[in-house]
């Protein structure tokens, strides 16, 4: 069994998954009104345009929101583990974990940075951690 449960990977996210397999993390942007958009998907929520291009983000951000499952345990993740609400300096929100931290210490509106986790089966994930020096 893998150490980490796989994203599903479509036509409209294989961009971004390609993307942070090269440690890239990339944000879907409409090429007719220029908005960002995270989750990826085919049209624009905007304008309609069906055209569209990437730009590469920061990777900084702010903790909108968290939670620590605790049920049902799942084989993949070591408890206690934080699952954040991100909101990226670009604008757009995702849904990743929060490492290198303690749980009492999260909180809403710190400030968080990407990095990219490898598992053992070729597997690169976007993870946060508190933002500053390593």
């Amino acid at each position: 069994m893998s150490s980490r449960l796989a994203p599903s990977v479509t036509l409209d996210t294989k961009f971004f998954w390609d993307g942070v397999k090269e440690h890239r993390l990339r944000i879907q942007r409409c090429a007719g009104c220029q908005a960002l958009r995270h989750p990826p998907r085919p049209m624009c929520p905007r304008c309609n345009a069906l055209t569209w291009d990437t730009i590469d983000s920061s990777g900084r951000g702010v903790v909108m929101s968290f939670v620590m499952p605790r049920h049902p345990p799942y084989p993949w993740f070591v408890y206690p583990y934080i699952v954040v609400l991100v909101e990226l300096d670009e604008g757009v929100r995702l849904v990743s974990n929060l490492c290198e931290i303690v749980p009492d210490e999260v909180k809403i509106g710190m400030r968080v940075e990407v990095f990219f986790q490898s598992f053992d089966d070729c597997l690169v994930l976007p993870q946060f951690r508190p933002e500053g020096p390593r």
